[in-house]
């Protein structure tokens, strides 16, 4: 049995889960709207204030998609009513991020400064000592602007340098031996 697909998904009082026909469903909360299609096979069971997943059968392709469809729902919930957000550090001499209207302006050791833009529901603020804070209600959108940013200058291994989540550790390299 799905252990995380059988978890039932507590909905805060501010938050309105929607269950159309096609399993198409909408959540509503205090900070944005998300709609999402969800596998048809699932059935969406809402009762006082918890969604519950069930499966019809125990196929392999049913019991896949059950922890699965029960994840989704869950990332919406929290989503719409508290949000998602990764931080990323730049470190490097003249490395550095400036916030210009909605854009993001990177200087990143190009000739040139490299300026993202984010997706509509997602928000780019530049914290201090060179961090970047990517935030929005999808999930999914989040990880995506965040490793997209990440991947304009990955952290090399001698000295560290370029782009790296917070929470990232980096395994450093010893660099040329001196000849004696």
């Amino acid at each position: 049995m799905s252990r995380i697909g059988r978890k039932p998904i507590p909905v805060p009082k501010a938050v309105t889960v929607t269950v159309e026909s096609g399993n198409f469903v909408t959540v509503k909360g205090p900070n944005a709207t998300l709609s999402r299609n969800l596998p048809v096979a699932m059935r969406i069971v809402q009762e006082d204030g918890t969604i519950t997943i069930e499966r019809p059968s125990d196929a392999k392709d049913h019991r896949a998609l059950h922890g699965l469809t029960r994840s989704l729902l869950a990332n919406m919930v929290i989503g719409v009513s508290d949000g998602f957000r990764k931080v990323l550090e730049i470190n490097g001499v003249g490395y550095r991020a400036t916030k210009t209207g909605k854009d993001l302006t990177l200087a990143l050791g190009f000739s040139h400064p490299v300026v993202v833009s984010p997706p509509a529901g997602i928000d780019l603020t530049v914290g201090e000592r060179n961090t970047v804070i990517v935030s929005g209600a999808d999930k999914q959108l989040v990880g995506e602007v965040a490793a997209n940013i990440r991947g304009l200058r990955p952290p090399e291994p001698y000295k560290g340098k370029g782009v790296k989540y917070l929470e990232e550790r980096i395994r450093r390299k010893a660099g040329k031996a001196g000849k004696k």
